[in-house]
């Protein structure tokens, strides 16, 4: 069992089903668990799993985005600045337009609720080259 496996897989937010729609976006598999979304409100919460070394591609969203790590060890990293790992409890906020991406750490399961308020559109740009992951600690 790699690292952190039971503890994203049996987290109380839920692991999810395989995230076909979007794996187009991705590099690795991720899995999504919707967990609540409101069209009066125009919020949309769900849980991220991503097995070790998993990323989604860079992209942008044209609302905020709020990122709370669960489970796991992952990273998140904004162009130009240096990528950040993320444990439980670290909570990221994504300001509108800021060229992303997220994912797992190469050895480690990584879950993340992440959380949508307001009618967006997501951009997705290159996926994030081996070369700049492999950097990564």
């Amino acid at each position: 069992m790699a690292k952190n496996e039971e503890e994203v897989k049996n987290s109380v937010f839920g692991f999810g089903k395989f995230n076909e729609a979007y794996a187009k976006y991705f590099q690795g598999k991720s899995f999504l668990n919707p967990l609540a979304t409101s069209k009066e409100a125009k919020t949309g919460v769900s849980n991220v799993s991503f097995e070790p070394g998993c990323r989604n591609d860079w992209h942008m969203h044209s609302i905020p985005q709020i990122l709370i790590a669960v489970a796991g060890e992952g990273w998140y990293q904004e162009e130009g600045k240096p990528a950040q790992k993320m444990v439980p409890g670290d909570v990221v906020i994504v300001n509108p337009n800021t060229k992303h991406w997220h994912g797992a750490t190469k050895d480690s399961w990584f879950a993340h609720v992440a959380v949508m308020v307001g009618e967006g559109k997501t951009t997705w740009l290159e996926p994030v080259s081996d070369e700049e992951y492999d950097k990564l600690g």
